[in-house]
């Protein structure tokens, strides 16, 4: 398939028009995003099933376009921008329904490689919800896990704050484009988070502001990243009941927190248990080992440090997560008789444990 020009993409971006569903029959019909742009009129807007108000919205954004002034933000903001057609973009987001066909990221961007759990919840976080939070996100951390959230105020922005005080990484997606922080409340918090190397992230173009539609649509990559969902404290109509949906759809795994039953806070957790399938649980190791996470022991320190380029290259992609040599080997590149050869001697030092049936973690 023919790779469309960087220009030609952000274009697209920025027009933010493109679905999935929308971008695979560009390509499937004129070749490629590049050759599309050429053609681009209100008949094909009409073909995209754009509604008229959208349609000429569209062309009049089309005749003010100023590449050049959102790729100068983008640099001096030291935000990626990333398309589906990208290398670097996510596994995991190709492989939910509606993948979103652009993404922009800032702070650590690798951190989207890394084995990911949301914590989703209310806005209105009760002292119960905040402690859930404490006492999920710290075991996570030390298994080796990032955490999920949307920074909204609530239990997103005190998951990212105890991640944070904890040592660990967190990403929080966003549900607007990154020009500027929603809430305005959250912009330290925001910094913050890229100051500790983790990540912003949103498929929203720069100028996108948040509303009734974006945060919704936001929650499906939330889920999609992310290894499982736990809701720790959320009412009958809260948006994290539709995170939950997402990552049910997926074939993902979620996790509920229950609370008291007169606790109206706690009426969609429920729910999720009783009708969606969610798993009850009632601590971190519940919802670490029906992950399968390799949980290190309490008191162990790994001080492995990588001696070889190939030792160094399998611990970029070894993760609590336990993985076969097939898995490593089309993650690394390496020959599987090397990597049986390096993973073996990070054994003998303390770097990596064989957990049976073939499968590896790290230390």
């Amino acid at each position: 398939m023919p790779t469309a020009t960087q220009n030609t993409l952000l274009a697209w971006a920025v027009l933010n028009i493109l679905t999935k569903k929308r971008y695979e029959f560009l390509v499937e019909t004129y070749g490629s995003l590049d050759d599309a742009w050429s053609v681009l009129d209100q008949n094909l807007l009409k073909k995209l099933g754009c509604r008229e108000d959208t349609i000429l919205k569209t062309m009049n954004e089309i005749e003010e376009l100023d590449l050049n002034q959102h790729q100068a933000f983008l640099e001096k903001n030291d935000i990626r921008f990333l398309t589906i057609e990208d290398e670097e973009y996510p596994q995991t987001l190709r492989e939910i329904a509606d993948s979103p066909v652009f993404l922009f990221a800032k702070g650590n961007i690798d951190l989207l490689r890394e084995p990911s759990i949301a914590i989703v919840g209310t806005r209105n976080i009760s002292a119960y919800g905040k402690r859930v939070v404490e006492m999920l996100v710290p075991a996570f951390v030390r298994a080796g896990l990032v955490t999920v959230s949307g920074l909204a105020i609530g239990i997103d922005a005190a998951v990212a704050k105890e991640t944070m005080d904890v040592g660990g990484k967190t990403i929080a997606v966003l549900g607007h484009g990154l020009g500027a922080i929603y809430p305005k409340a959250n912009e330290r918090l925001a910094k913050e988070i890229t100051e500790t190397d983790g990540l912003l992230l949103s498929e929203y173009p720069l100028h996108i502001r948040p509303d009734k539609f974006t945060f919704p649509a936001r929650n499906r990559i939330i889920a999609g990243i992310s290894i499982g969902t736990v809701v720790a404290e959320a009412a009958a109509q809260s948006g994290s009941l539709i995170t939950a949906s997402f990552a049910l759809e997926d074939g993902k795994d979620v996790f509920a927190v229950p609370g008291s039953v007169f606790d109206p806070n706690m009426e969609g957790t429920h729910h999720l248990i009783q009708k969606s399938g969610a798993k009850l649980v009632t601590s971190a190791e519940d919802i670490l080992l029906e992950l399968g996470v390799v949980m290190p022991d309490a008191d162990q320190k790994s001080t492995y440090r990588a001696q070889t380029p190939d030792e160094e290259l399998l611990l970029k992609h070894l993760t609590t997560m336990p993985q076969t040599v097939d898995d490593l080997t089309e993650k690394s590149g390496m020959a599987v008789s090397s990597i049986n050869t390096t993973l073996t001697l990070m054994e003998l030092k303390g770097g990596a444990k064989n957990v049976g049936r073939g499968q590896w973690v790290r230390l």
